[in-house]
């Protein structure tokens, strides 16, 4: 399949916003992340659901679906924004017109649950995709100007990216040297691995694995990993960046656990023998470098690199 690079933004374009998962209790962040965006240059066109709420998710599947179909055949709009993560984008993916996003391939952003999508995107359409910010969850207050940069220039810029760097240029860990190149692909561990089995799952053959998660004590990833070691992805991949798992850690002192890094060391140093790097400033976090998925990745872990050595826009 032929993978799609969406067109730039640029300044003046319409935004699309959506809300695939869940509704910010707060509906003002989604107003004050509209004003961010609106301040910068750019015309916003909120979707008729966006605020809708349904239980735990941002109104019905038939209500978040209609508004990504909207976003994508509405040709004014040039880029599309989920307003945040939680729960609910898998819900749709055997519901989408993935013919309308091959005809159509625009700059859709998100992370967390958004995983979902992005994967199901790529998997299906093509479509290169960007784990970057979120209207209600990184734009509705005071931005990171570390953020800002590099997601700014990521989408708007058609020149190659280059190398990933961390903010205050901290390093990069390695737990296994090597050097290895392939398709960027991954995001949320958890919602990864919920597409195991399914026709969304992509094919891992000789791409960069990038996983980030959030909220999931030691033994669940371990799980996780141990699923994804059991399908044999590991032995496809040509190398493994892992972002930050924030606060994954065991909440009932009275149990006895292994760390985090011990989970991680078990996988990734002791098991592979595939570059790793650990310590990448991609996730749940306010300084978040973002990553865009299915574009060309050359990982040097011996050196302490990721070059993404290709544009993510046209």
């Amino acid at each position: 399949m032929a993978i799609l690079k969406p067109q730039k933004l640029n300044n003046g374009d319409v935004i699309g916003i959506i809300s695939p998962a869940s509704s910010p209790e707060d509906l003002s962040r989604i107003e004050r992340g509209v004003n961010y965006l609106q301040k910068l240059g750019y015309r916003v066109e909120v979707g008729k659901n966006a605020g809708s709420k349904e239980g735990y998710l941002a109104g019905s599947d038939q209500q978040r679906l209609d508004d990504l179909h909207y976003m994508f055949k509405r040709k004014e709009i040039r880029a599309i924004f989920c307003i945040r993560g939680g729960y609910g984008s898998g819900r749709l993916l055997d519901k989408i017109d993935y013919n309308l996003i091959r005809k159509n391939p625009k700059i859709f952003v998100g992370y967390s649950d958004i995983t979902s999508l992005q994967t199901a995107f790529y998997t299906k359409a093509g479509l290169i995709t960007f784990a970057g910010p979120m209207v209600a969850v990184d734009f509705y207050d005071e931005v990171s100007p570390f953020t800002e940069e590099i997601f700014w220039r990521t989408i708007t810029s058609d020149k190659k990216i280059g190398k990933l760097k961390n903010p205050r240029n901290e390093k990069f860990f390695t737990l296994c040297k090597g050097r290895g190149s392939g398709r960027l692909l991954g995001g949320n561990l958890t919602v990864l691995s919920s597409l195991i089995g399914t026709e969304f799952f992509p094919k891992m053959k000789d791409s960069i694995l990038m996983l980030e998660d959030i909220n999931e004590a030691p033994y669940r990833i371990d799980r996780m990993l141990n699923q994804l070691r059991l399908l044999k992805v590991f032995k496809q991949l040509n190398g493994v960046i892992l972002g930050h798992f924030v606060d994954c850690v065991e909440m009932d002192p009275t149990k006895s656990t292994f760390s985090l890094n011990e989970v991680v060391i078990e996988y990734f140093q002791k098991q592979l023998k595939l570059p790793v790097l650990y310590n990448v400033k991609h996730g749940h976090i306010k300084d978040n470098i973002t990553v865009p998925f299915g574009v060309q990745c050359t990982l040097n872990a011996s050196l302490g690199t990721i070059d993404i050595t290709e544009s993510a826009v046209s």
